[in-house]
């Protein structure tokens, strides 16, 4: 009990005693005109109801007033859209019809209960005015004013019910359609993978120039040679610059500020994975086949990806090394293959993150990607499909 009556503390229980009453200022308005055809507002509104925008006008402010914590959500459970269909116009009409009736009731509570408390409170010292008519009749008494405080309790403890209520038959009538659940799942399912992705994307690229950078200064600080360390600065800092760019980006997207797909690298670019690669110490054998130009974007990008994990693993774990890398686009695929020889000595890439980010990136375009020692080597290999792309 103690807990239920914690909830008037709350201040949506208010918002929805508000959302009750709000239909009450038509009837105040027609009563001016005719007190003896009441019903005319409910009639009026019957046809309103099969008006689309209605729909998205009821379920603003139900969101509003009702579900303030599930607005502006695309899961919330009202929904705040235009009618799409017939049968979604028939249950505005019919949630006009049962808000209404609710707007009485709470009418009912909001203003009788509390003039049945002064009522008896008059009574208790004298003979009540008449407000409420069955206490006419009776003789005043000081125990009346302990009756009092009844009626307001009563109002109190119907507020939270009445909310439940109105909001329980909001989401019924109201909420989404089975379309409109599936887009706002098809929305949180692209949010998700947005995340995914620049969570991927900062630990490729951000991991890259890392690697780049540990790897060029250690082999500066052996090699003791000013042009072999003038030649590693320089490659750390066209890296570095790289880096800075990917995190621009992915901050702007962070930053909701829609940043477009084509400023992203693609294979075409890999000519700068290579380049920083060699200036690291790697001697690349790179074998590209098929024109990479015409290489879908969305497959281009995440190839790209792919590519800048696979050398970036072998930087960091096998160092320099000879790398075998190969791009082939025919068959309406683009198959992408990077191997290294095992060293005894290095750390093997094992299963973390960035294995896992490549056969992820694979497997969202319907491909798939294979990551593991072959023989006495280290090989990535994927496969991408070009078809479903296009």
């Amino acid at each position: 009990m103690f807990r239920y009556f914690r909830r008037l503390a709350h201040g949506v229980t208010y918002t929805r005693w508000l959302h009750l009453c709000i239909p009450v200022l038509i009837f105040s308005v027609w009563i001016f005109i005719s007190i003896d055809t009441w019903y005319v507002p409910a009639l009026v509104m019957l046809p309103v109801g099969l008006i689309p925008a209605v729909r998205l006008e009821e379920g603003l402010q139900a969101q509003l007033l009702l579900t303030p914590e599930e607005r502006g959500r695309p899961d919330a459970r009202i929904a705040a859209a235009a009618s799409a269909t017939w049968a979604e116009r028939r249950r505005v009409v019919l949630w006009i019809q049962v808000r209404l009736a609710l707007a009485a009731v709470a009418t009912l509570i909001t203003v009788w209960l509390p003039v049945l408390a002064i009522d008896l409170l008059t009574l208790s010292f004298r003979r009540a005015d008449g407000n409420v008519r069955p206490l006419t009749t009776l003789e005043p008494h000081w125990w009346y004013a302990l009756l009092a405080p009844l009626p307001i309790v009563a109002m109190l403890a119907c507020m939270p019910a009445l909310g439940d209520v109105v909001t329980a038959i909001a989401r019924r009538l109201l909420g989404p359609s089975p379309k409109e659940r599936l887009l706002a799942l098809e929305e949180r399912t692209e949010q998700l993978l947005e995340r995914n992705r620049i969570a991927r994307e900062l630990h490729d690229s951000i991991g890259h120039a890392l690697t780049v950078a540990v790897v060029q200064a250690a082999a500066a600080r052996t090699a003791k040679d000013p042009d072999f360390t003038d030649r590693a600065l320089a490659a750390i800092e066209e890296t570095g610059r790289d880096a800075l760019d990917d995190l621009e980006r992915v901050l702007r997207v962070l930053r909701e500020q829609r940043t477009p797909a084509t400023q992203r690298p693609t294979l075409v670019e890999a000519s700068r994975l290579f380049e920083s690669a060699r200036a690291s110490g790697a001697k690349l054998d790179v074998d590209v086949q098929g024109p990479l130009a015409k290489v879908p974007a969305p497959v281009s990008r995440e190839g790209y990806r792919i590519l800048q994990e696979s050398l970036t693993n072998v930087l960091r774990h096998s160092g320099a090394v000879p790398v075998r890398v190969r791009m082939a686009v025919a068959d309406d695929w683009l198959e992408l293959e990077v191997s290294n020889p095992l060293s005894t000595s290095a750390g093997s890439p094992g299963g973390g993150s960035g294995l896992r980010g490549i056969r992820e990136r694979a497997a969202l375009l319907g491909g798939k990607a294979k990551t593991g020692p072959y023989k006495s080597e280290w090989v990535v290999h994927a496969s991408l499909p070009l078809d479903r792309i296009r």
